[in-house]
């Protein structure tokens, strides 16, 4: 171990918690939140505050933005030049801040979200308005502290003279933190914060009468009062904004729809590129064009509709959809007191509000000790004046600077301030008129000395110099409220008869999870060809159904998928479909079961589900019409590891037979399962014995003629009449279907309803298939073990089995 090397022996928790703890106090403080007082983050802070010092406002010309990047990475912010130039560039653009706090020449990015210049392109300057974060600064208004390498100070706050955070915004994400505060209307602002420091129990209803709620930049409409008044009242709330759109009759008796205005923060390119797309997947019917006509006189965006297009209900959908309409969430977090706080309206007005106090009382401050000194040094050059002749001959007679200062203390009782102005006089003030100038500069001094104290000594006086000071700000920047608040949050209906063309369609869905939707055309022009899938997959759903349908896909975990139809891609029937967990995100390792197309949600129809450890579930089909269909939805409720192995659509009035792998078989009428809601987990189906699970439970019409068809997991295949069974209740063990052996017994792996038509399909883990026409199978008794048609020891064990056709479907 080398001289000097220490090492400590601590656990590693306590270490990472430490440096963590460490890491996160930096990141909350002095990274990614604002402070409630300016409403900047100290990077922003820095860069003003830099422009500032080197001059670079907006009465000058612009400078390279290069130059102040290099000037606040030098100076206040060691860190990597990319990350303060785009809080730079951020503080420019006019969409995403509301009064921009930093000017500049070149390309800045755009609403499309195109990259901005690199830095040594683009120039930079101080707005107007962020002169006004600065003004004073140099009046000791605020704390100043070393920089990172104690070289400099930089202020640990801006004055201020307006309140930034509400005006402008902020957006940030800390560790454990984020925040998300909205621009608001400068007038607005300043006016509920002269209300706040007047009558500071004002509330909150009295501040909302003059604050109506955020002004986004892109203007737009919010929706919602309640939503804006909860999170002015706890800091959090909700609002939906949506763009602002106007219908146009144009020739030829069509209708185009113009959006002039987006949501905050939406990306305009990808959002007319999201339309369009809806347009070209024809996911809505009457859309011809989508186009970005947006040019220097503003945003404008022109959907133009086919004839006879129903223009409300492509918009309605149109902002269901897109970002055309979003959710904004407030989540008001600022630095207050040094800490990160949720913050409503009245406490960031009052932070404002306290902050502007401290900081006009220490500009009072400052300027009465400055005019104090100053006129203390005009006392002494008036009295100077009056005997000049004796001041001259007491400094001529005097040795150097220093000995004359003393000369005139000793003689004529000057303090060393009035000395030291009296010896750097210049000798053209030694006239007669500067006398008057300097009684009259003293009777000025005296004046702002009298005001300054009283500002200082009445609390009513300094709000009265606040409340001047924001009024001017407001009369000098103030412009109009963009945004336009509407009270209630409008429900979007939409009507998919009007929407969604009418057309029959066939669906395809295999095993492996690829959906498609094929017209009827591509799927004549077939001639009977298997649809395209992947290699060993299989169809489990060939449905013709219609355009305005709805897909519901059940999944061996317990979901359900709720597809629209007109939703599914239009592919050709001999291409390979979308996986669709690209339509709904689907749980890794979730299995589809079944697939079903639904015209009507009807109360009369029932979904009956069966699971591997015996349950058995029915619900009526209306309760699984959904509004959302974005990720998958619960179907029932399964218990530990519990699996779905069928379910199946009935009309309420069919039988149920419920297989087990030890081979017993039991019948009972669909009507002893229990009605139970969508959640529910149902009752129990069948008695299982310890180890015995479900392999597969069926629905069957009372007056058909069913067959069973079982196949064993040692290859061995028998088709069954159901009279070989007795109907009895739910619940019970039921009958054995298989011969027990003492060695190898058989145990059942599939049990499928068949008819004289059907073709049956097993397929083995090494690739061997065997194909059986049912109608050529002799029935058989329950007491036997079947034929062999596979041969396990050498094809490998089964590992999947289907029915190809059924007339009865």
């Amino acid at each position: 171990m080398l001289i000097g090397d220490k090492y400590l022996d601590l656990p590693l928790e306590d270490v990472i918690g430490d440096r963590f703890g460490r890491y996160s106090k930096y990141i909350i403080q002095e990274r990614a939140l604002p402070d409630a007082r300016d409403g900047l983050k100290p990077v922003q802070r820095r860069i003003l505050y830099a422009m500032h010092r080197e001059g670079n406002t907006a009465e000058k010309p612009f400078r390279k933005s290069a130059k102040t990047v290099g000037n606040v990475i030098g100076n206040y912010h060691p860190h990597g030049d990319s990350s303060v130039y785009d809080a730079m560039i951020r503080m420019s653009q006019d969409w995403k801040v509301r009064y921009g706090l930093v000017q500049m020449h070149g390309n800045n990015g755009s609403i499309d979200g195109d990259p901005p210049a690199a830095m040594r392109y683009t120039e930079a300057r101080l707005s107007a308005i962020s002169s006004e974060m600065l003004r004073d600064i140099e009046k000791d208004t605020v704390d100043f502290i070393p920089n990172f390498d104690d070289s400099e100070e930089e202020p640990v706050v801006l004055p201020a003279m307006f309140p930034n955070l509400l005006v402008n915004g902020s957006t940030g994400i800390s560790a454990g933190y984020a925040t998300d505060i909205p621009p608001h209307q400068l007038g607005e602002v300043i006016d509920a914060a002269i209300l706040q420091m007047e009558n500071p129990s004002c509330s909150l209803d009295e501040l909302m009468e003059i604050i109506k709620g955020p002004d986004f930049p892109t203007g737009g409409i919010i929706q919602g009062v309640d939503g804006i008044r909860n999170a002015y009242k706890t800091g959090k709330g909700k609002v939906v904004v949506r763009s602002k759109a106007e219908i146009e009759s144009v020739r030829g008796g069509k209708q185009q729809i113009i959006i002039t205005e987006i949501p905050y923060e939406i990306v305009k390119a990808n959002l007319v590129k999201k339309m369009d797309e809806i347009r070209f997947d024809k996911k809505v019917d009457g859309i011809a064009e989508v186009r970005d006509d947006t040019d220097r006189t503003g945003l404008r965006i022109v959907i133009e509709l086919k004839k006879d297009a129903d223009a409300e209900g492509i918009l309605n959908y149109l902002y269901k959809n897109t970002d055309l309409q979003v959710t904004y969430n407030f989540n008001m977090v600022a630095i207050f007191n040094k800490r990160p706080c949720l913050l409503g309206l009245k406490q960031l007005l009052q932070a404002y509000v306290n902050h502007q106090k401290e900081v006009v009382t220490r500009r009072s401050t400052f300027e009465l000790r400055r005019a104090e000194e100053r006129q203390h040094v005009v006392e002494g050059l008036i009295r100077a004046i009056s005997i000049l002749d004796e001041v001259i001959e007491t400094i001529r007679a005097s040795k150097d600077k220093r000995n004359s200062k003393d000369n005139l203390i000793d003689k004529f009782q000057f303090t060393e301030a009035q000395a030291e102005a009296i010896v750097t006089l210049q000798l053209y003030r030694l006239t007669n008129t500067d006398v008057t100038t300097l009684q009259k500069e003293s009777n000025e001094l005296e004046k702002k000395i009298t005001e300054l104290t009283a500002i200082l000594k009445s609390e009513k006086k300094l709000i009265s110099v606040i409340k001047k000071d924001l009024l001017t700000i407001k009369k000098t920047f103030n412009d109009e409220r963009r945004t336009v608040i509407e009270k209630e949050i409008e429900e979007i209906k939409i009507n998919l008869e009007v929407l969604v063309p009418a057309e029959d369609v066939i669906v395809t869905v295999t095993k492996e999870g690829y959906v498609k939707r094929t017209s009827v055309r591509s799927f004549a022009a077939s001639n009977g060809d298997p649809t395209g899938m992947k290699e060993g997959d299989r169809v489990i759903g060939q449905l013709e159904t219609n355009t305005t349908d709805t897909l519901l896909i059940f999944t061996a975990n317990g979901n359900y998928l709720y597809i629209p139809v007109h939703q599914l891609p239009d592919i050709r029937w001999k291409d390979l479909g979308q996986h669709v967990a690209n339509i709904v995100p689907l749980e890794r390792g979730d299995e589809i079961l079944k697939a079903f197309s639904i015209n009507e949600f009807s109360e009369d129809k029932y979904l009956v589900f069966f699971t591997k450890n015996g349950m058995a579930k029915r619900t009526p089909l209306s309760e699984y019409q959904a509004q959302r269909y974005s990720k998958p939805l619960m179907a029932l409720k399964l218990k530990d590891d519990d699996i779905v192995v069928n379910v199946d659509l009935t009309n309420g009035n069919q039988d149920v037979f419920i297989a087990t792998n030890f081979g017993y078989g039991l019948w009972f009428t669909e009507e002893e399962i229990s009605i139970v809601g969508q959640r529910a987990s149902g009752v129990k189906g069948i008695n299982l014995k310890p180890g015995d699970y479900v392999i597969s439970g069926l629905m069957f019409n009372q007056e058909e003629k069913t067959q069973l068809f079982v196949i064993t997991h040692r290859g061995a295949t028998k088709k069954m009449n159901l009279t070989e069974f007795d109907k009895t209740s739910r619940a019970k063990r039921g009958l054995i279907m298989l011969r027990e052996l003492k060695n190898n017994p058989h145990r059942l792996l599939a049990l499928m309803k068949v008819n004289n038509e059907s073709i049956t399909h097993i397929k083995t883990v090494k690739g061997a298939e065997e194909t059986l026409e049912v109608v050529q199978i002799k029935p058989s008794d329950r007491y036997s073990n079947g034929s062999f048609v596979i041969d396990t020891a050498k094809d490998g064990e089964i590992i999947d089995f289907w029915v190809e056709k059924r007339e009865e479907e």
